[in-house]
Formats: structure tokens, C-alpha cells, sequence
């Protein structure tokens, strides 16, 4: 068990704060620039859309009445406590796990506070292929996303911890 934070994946945080700060960032110029539900095509695929999710990925639960966003509140707190739990565990020589794992956390924090602040998530990526339609999604989702697909990869090609030794950091 690594001894301090530096040695720990905790050392990895930052990428945590930077995801967030991106992602708030990102939410609050669309909702100084944007009315709700304008569009701005930047690219024959991809557009700028301002849309509120009241729900989770693909607007799951949107519809649920209310209760969806302590639900997704009390997910993000757990996920995030049980990922940096996690990481305090493990040596910061784990560079794609901490990397999955700070991502994930600072996606669900980002989501969390849209939640908490206008109970919903801000959102406006949006991609379409001629009349197909992805939901729109934010720097948030992205975050999680690639750290999900980080931590699948993971699972089917684990990382061993390099070991340090205790010269070479004198």
C-alpha cells in the first residue's frame, strides 16, 4: 500500500480538477451564449445544442418525476468516494487506472453540481449523421466515458505497478 499521497494514485487528482473545471467552464458559456434548445452547426456532422437532461446518459429516467436526480446525486457522491478510496490504494505508477478513474470522478462531480444547481445537466455536444441523432452530451459524459473504456481496457490488459526505488527518488 503506497505511503503518501504521492506515491499513491491520489497523486493523479489534478486530471479530476481539470475535467471539472473544463466541464463547468464549457456549461457555463453555453448558458451565457445559448436559449434553450438553439443550435449553432459548426461541422456537416456536429452541432452545438443547448438541451437540459433531467435524466442520466441518453436521458434515462428524464421522465421519472423527480426523484432520478437524488438518485444520480447519491450515485456520483458513492462512485466518486468509492474511486478515490480506491485510488489512495494503489501505486501512482498506474497511470491508466488512475487516469480512468480521475475521469470518471471528474465527469460524475461535473454532472453532480448541474444536478444540484438546476436539477438537470447542461448539455450540447451534438453529432448526427443525416438523419440519425446522437444525445447531445457535454465534457462531463466524455470524461466518464473515457474513463469507462479505460477501466475495460484494464480489465483485459492489466497494468503492473513499476517499482521505484527508494534511490532513485533521492
Amino acid at each position: 500500500m503506497p505511503v503518501s499521497w504521492k506515491d499513491s494514485g491520489l497523486r493523479w487528482y489534478w486530471v479530476a480538477g481539470f475535467a471539472f473545471v473544463a466541464d463547468q467552464l464549457s456549461k457555463l458559456w453555453v448558458l451565457a451564449n445559448f436559449e434553450l434548445s438553439e443550435t449553432v452547426q459548426l461541422l456537416p456532422f456536429f452541432n452545438f445544442t443547448y438541451v437540459r437532461n433531467y435524466g442520466a446518459a441518453f436521458s434515462f429516467l428524464s421522465d421519472a418525476g423527480g426523484w432520478q436526480r437524488w438518485f444520480f446525486t447519491v450515485i456520483a457522491l458513492g462512485f466518486s468516494t468509492l474511486l478515490t478510496l480506491w485510488l489512495r490504494k494503489q501505486s501512482h505508477t498506474l497511470w491508466r487506472t488512475n487516469l480512468a478513474f480521475t475521469l470518471v470522478i471528474g465527469g460524475a462531480l461535473g454532472n453532480l453540481v448541474d444536478r444540484l444547481y438546476h436539477g438537470y445537466v447542461v448539455d450540447f455536444l451534438h453529432f448526427y449523421w443525416q438523419s440519425y441523432h446522437f444525445p447531445a452530451f457535454n465534457i462531463a459524459d466524455s470524461a466518464i466515458f473515457i474513463g469507462a473504456v479505460l477501466i475495460i481496457w484494464d480489465s483485459f490488459k492489466p497494468q503492473k505497478a513499476s517499482v521505484v526505488s527508494q534511490d532513485s527518488l533521492k
